[in-house]
């Protein structure tokens, strides 16, 4: 444990302490969300049943496309998602999909959505994974011209399967924030209540499916940039297996091994009943590995939970709020009910998660840094820019000015226990690893708050190690939706399993949905009768 890191940790969590309290005093919730009400009831029917639709000839991929245009339409001026669409592009594709699906016979018509597995469907994109032909920006000033050559290869295998995409989605400067709030556009909201942010780095991709304005949307998860954002608007969120899904084409990106294991792509969605399909897709050739064709019985899944970390690396981390806390009994109960064996996990193997996480971060070598000087004093130099940045005169945004004086400071630890902890990597994926073995999930929180009010994120990111720490050892998690606490924020956790066995955690995710109905609605439906050919 590094003592200058942890008295900055405990320092920052005191502040967020006061801070938080002084904001809940005086900054009260100001009655309900203004996300306008789904009408069109095409917009509450997840994938797999749009999919069944599409095969009995009931549904045309132009319906769905122009449901999911005119509800993005409705809900953009109060989310500040979206960088740029392509509703025209999209449209024709998807008359080209009506097309091929019409002047195919019926005895074909299985072959033809066996290849094409997302055949007309609609789906959005976190700018940073790249969109051929669309904005590259990646919420940098200096990016700002930038016009994306060639697809990312998580969108390749979406686009592949026939998928359509609609647009491509807001991210903080360089992916380097907890919250969306690029320098290039203004801050993306959260559906929930407008005065917090909608988590980062995929926070629009958490609003725009949180909104219901996204079927599913392709998001990139280094450090909990998709489980952040999951948590902070109620929707589902899966991090696979570190090397699993490729986010080559990715900006920022390294190529480097430790890079290809840490991060990775994946799916952000209202329905976790969608996450197996969206993951056979997006892992491309490497799906095979994950065998999400498999069953999995639910009582055959041990559970292990744990409210935090222990010991003084828990006293350290801000306490997880009661209402998140619940949220893991109520699974547990229902888990439990359901034949599965609890146990509450002892989490002392963890107890250097903050100092692992950092090191392992600060050793990818290709990793491009915000600000690129030959200033041989370039923490002054981010010092600098910094206070320029408190009082609008830099071209960077703070948090990401923070991020990179972080890795320049060596996350203030001596280098060679850099190199000490890059070690400690391996066998403490070993050992938590053997504990889950090939039959075992972890329930955890995902943070130990819910949605942050905006710019108050760097006070929180002292504990990103929530999710940064399972990124580092590869593990997949979910984050699973769980209701809205007193003041009508999401609230969920996170479920972690062994290398390879995403499985494990998407049928508890789907489970669980079942039970607790997942992604709860903003605003209250006001559906419009449905076309009577459209009936299951």
């Amino acid at each position: 444990m590094e003592i200058t890191l942890r008295i900055l940790q405990l320092i920052f969590k005191c502040i967020y302490v006061v801070v938080y309290s002084i904001l809940n005093t005086f900054l009260k919730r100001k009655g309900p969300p203004t996300i306008p009400p789904i009408r069109n009831q095409l917009i509450t029917f997840p994938l797999v049943d749009v999919i069944k639709l599409m095969r009995q000839r009931k549904l045309k991929s132009q319906d769905l496309v122009k449901a999911y245009i005119e509800r993005i339409k409705e809900v953009e001026p109060h989310i500040n998602a979206v960088v740029q669409d392509r509703f025209e592009s999209a449209l024709e594709d998807a008359k080209r999909a009506d097309g091929l699906i019409a002047k195919t016979t019926d005895s074909n018509l299985p072959a033809l959505f066996n290849r094409y597995t997302l055949l007309g469907i609609p789906f959005t994109v976190k700018e940073s994974c790249g969109l051929k032909g669309m904005p590259f920006r990646v919420g940098s000033r200096q990016r700002a011209h930038m016009i994306c050559s060639e697809n990312g290869e998580v969108v390749s295998n979406v686009i592949a399967a026939g998928g359509i995409p609609l647009l491509v989605s807001i991210t903080p400067e360089y992916c380097f924030s907890m919250e969306t709030n690029p320098a290039t556009q203004k801050s993306c909201l959260n559906v929930y209540d407008s005065r917090r942010t909608a988590g980062g780095s995929s926070g629009g991709e958490g609003a725009l499916n949180g909104a219901g304005a996204s079927l599913f949307g392709i998001g990139s998860d280094i450090g909990g940039s998709i489980r952040i954002p999951s948590l902070f608007n109620g929707v589902f969120g899966h991090k696979p297996t570190g090397g699993v899904v490729s986010v080559a084409g990715h900006f920022p990106y390294s190529g480097e091994e430790n890079g290809k294991q840490y991060f990775q792509g994946g799916p952000i969605t209202r329905f976790g009943r969608d996450l197996g399909l969206l993951m056979q897709v997006m892992a491309g050739k490497n799906a095979q590995k994950l065998d999400l064709l498999t069953p999995v019985v639910t009582k055959d899944v041990k559970i292990f939970y744990s409210m935090g970390f222990d010991g003084l690396n828990g006293l350290l981390h801000k306490s997880t709020e009661q209402d998140i806390q619940f949220s893991i009994l109520l699974a547990l109960k229902f888990l439990k009910n359901h034949g599965c064996k609890i146990e509450l996990a002892s989490m002392k193997m963890f107890k250097d998660s903050m100092e692992i996480s950092i090191a392992g971060l600060l050793m990818l070598k290709e990793f491009p840094y915000l600000i690129q000087s030959e200033n041989p004093n370039k923490v002054r130099q981010h010092l600098l820019e910094l206070c320029k940045s408190l009082i609008g005169k830099s071209e960077y945004t703070k948090e990401a000015i923070i991020f990179d004086l972080f890795r320049i400071a060596n996350g203030f630890m001596p280098a060679a226990n850099v190199k000490k902890y890059k070690r400690e990597i391996q066998i403490l994926k070993n050992k938590f690893t053997k504990m889950l073995g090939n039959d075992s999930v972890l329930l955890f929180p995902t943070l130990p708050m819910p949605a942050l009010h905006h710019n108050t994120s760097a006070l929180a990111l002292w504990n990103i190690d929530y999710t940064m720490i399972f990124n580092i050892i590869g593990l997949p998690c979910t984050h699973i939706p769980m209701g809205l606490n007193k003041d009508g924020l999401p609230v969920g956790f996170q479920v972690i399993a062994a290398p390879y066995k995403d499985r494990l955690c998407i049928q508890i995710a789907a489970e669980l949905e079942a039970a607790f109905s997942g992604w709860t609605v903003p605003t209250p439906h006001e559906l419009e009768p449905l076309d009577d050919s459209i009936r299951f």
